[in-house]
């Protein structure tokens, strides 16, 4: 039965449940694990049972696949010791499965600010962690990584998604190194007013990165079409080259890049023109 309801208003449990084949969902290290961050209560922040990390396993397609999501509404997504090490222990279980014999395909639900400041040392070392287990699996299966909204993916964990195999993205997803609010505060509000909402979309929003080829997908925020283009992101199996191998072109744009002037989104779909899609 086709299912159509948001994607985007799902938590991370639901997600990663949504994805993976009925009946297939077991969680890894669960709430009642209660494997929480030991950082953030000294500091009078109330920690969460699975530190906004939810990993599952399960089947896609009848095949074994792992399910990685990151809780958006706890923290902001953000990425601190023991989620990050949750994400990168559950990929680099997947490449030793491969390894093994056991095809394990891996999606990745991407709703984070990035580093948890609280942890930055640490998360910052998980964050690197994931990176490294992204580039191992994804020679053996594709990594598929979702951006659907409403947080976005911005900082190391932008880098994660740029690595996967295949990006999926919906119209109010947003990807970029640095947060609004941070560009804000570093550079003042003239240069970047986070609370403009149709110039931050046009930056980053979902559309624009499609548009100028950063990902692979732009879908609606509905269950059936993400699943779709999951789907057939993984049926196109492990791309001849990855996106990241093209990081000499890329700097060369980036270098030619006027930055005496402030961006706009026609500068970057200029400065992105030929990689964009039709």
């Amino acid at each position: 039965m086709r299912d159509d309801r948001s994607f985007i208003e799902l938590k991370a449990r639901q997600r990663a449940q949504a994805l993976l084949d009925d009946g297939s969902y077991r969680e890894l290290l669960d709430p009642f694990e209660g494997i929480i961050s030991p950082w953030l209560g000294p500091q009078g922040i109330v920690p969460q049972a699975d530190d906004g990390m939810v990993v599952a396993k399960g089947t896609i397609n009848g095949q074994p696949a792992v399910v990685v999501a990151i809780e958006g509404a706890f923290q902001g997504g953000s990425m601190g010791e023991v989620s990050g090490a949750k994400m990168a222990a559950a990929l680099e279980l997947a490449a030793e499965d491969n390894r093994n014999g056991i095809p394990t395909q891996a999606v990745l639900c991407l709703e984070t600010g990035g580093v948890r400041l609280q942890e930055a040392n640490l998360g910052l070392a998980a964050i690197a962690d994931i990176h490294a287990a992204i580039v191992d699996l994804r020679r053996y299966t594709p990594v598929i990584g979702i951006v659907a909204g409403t947080v976005g993916c911005f900082g190391g964990m932008s880098i994660a998604a740029a690595l996967c195999s295949y990006l999926i993205v919906t119209r109010e997803a947003r990807l970029g190194l640095n947060g609004p609010q941070v560009i804000e505060q570093e550079a003042g509000i003239e240069e970047y007013d986070s609370r403009d909402r149709p110039f931050i979309w046009s930056m980053t929003g979902g559309e624009v990165r499609y548009r100028s080829g950063l990902v692979d997908a732009l879908v609606g925020d509905g269950i059936h079409a993400v699943k779709q283009a999951m789907n057939e992101a993984i049926a196109k199996g492990v791309p001849a080259q990855h996106r990241t191998d093209n990081y000499d072109d890329y700097l060369q744009r980036l270098t030619r890049f006027d930055t005496r002037k402030q961006a706009d989104a026609e500068q970057i779909s200029a400065l992105f023109a030929g990689e964009g899609k039709a």
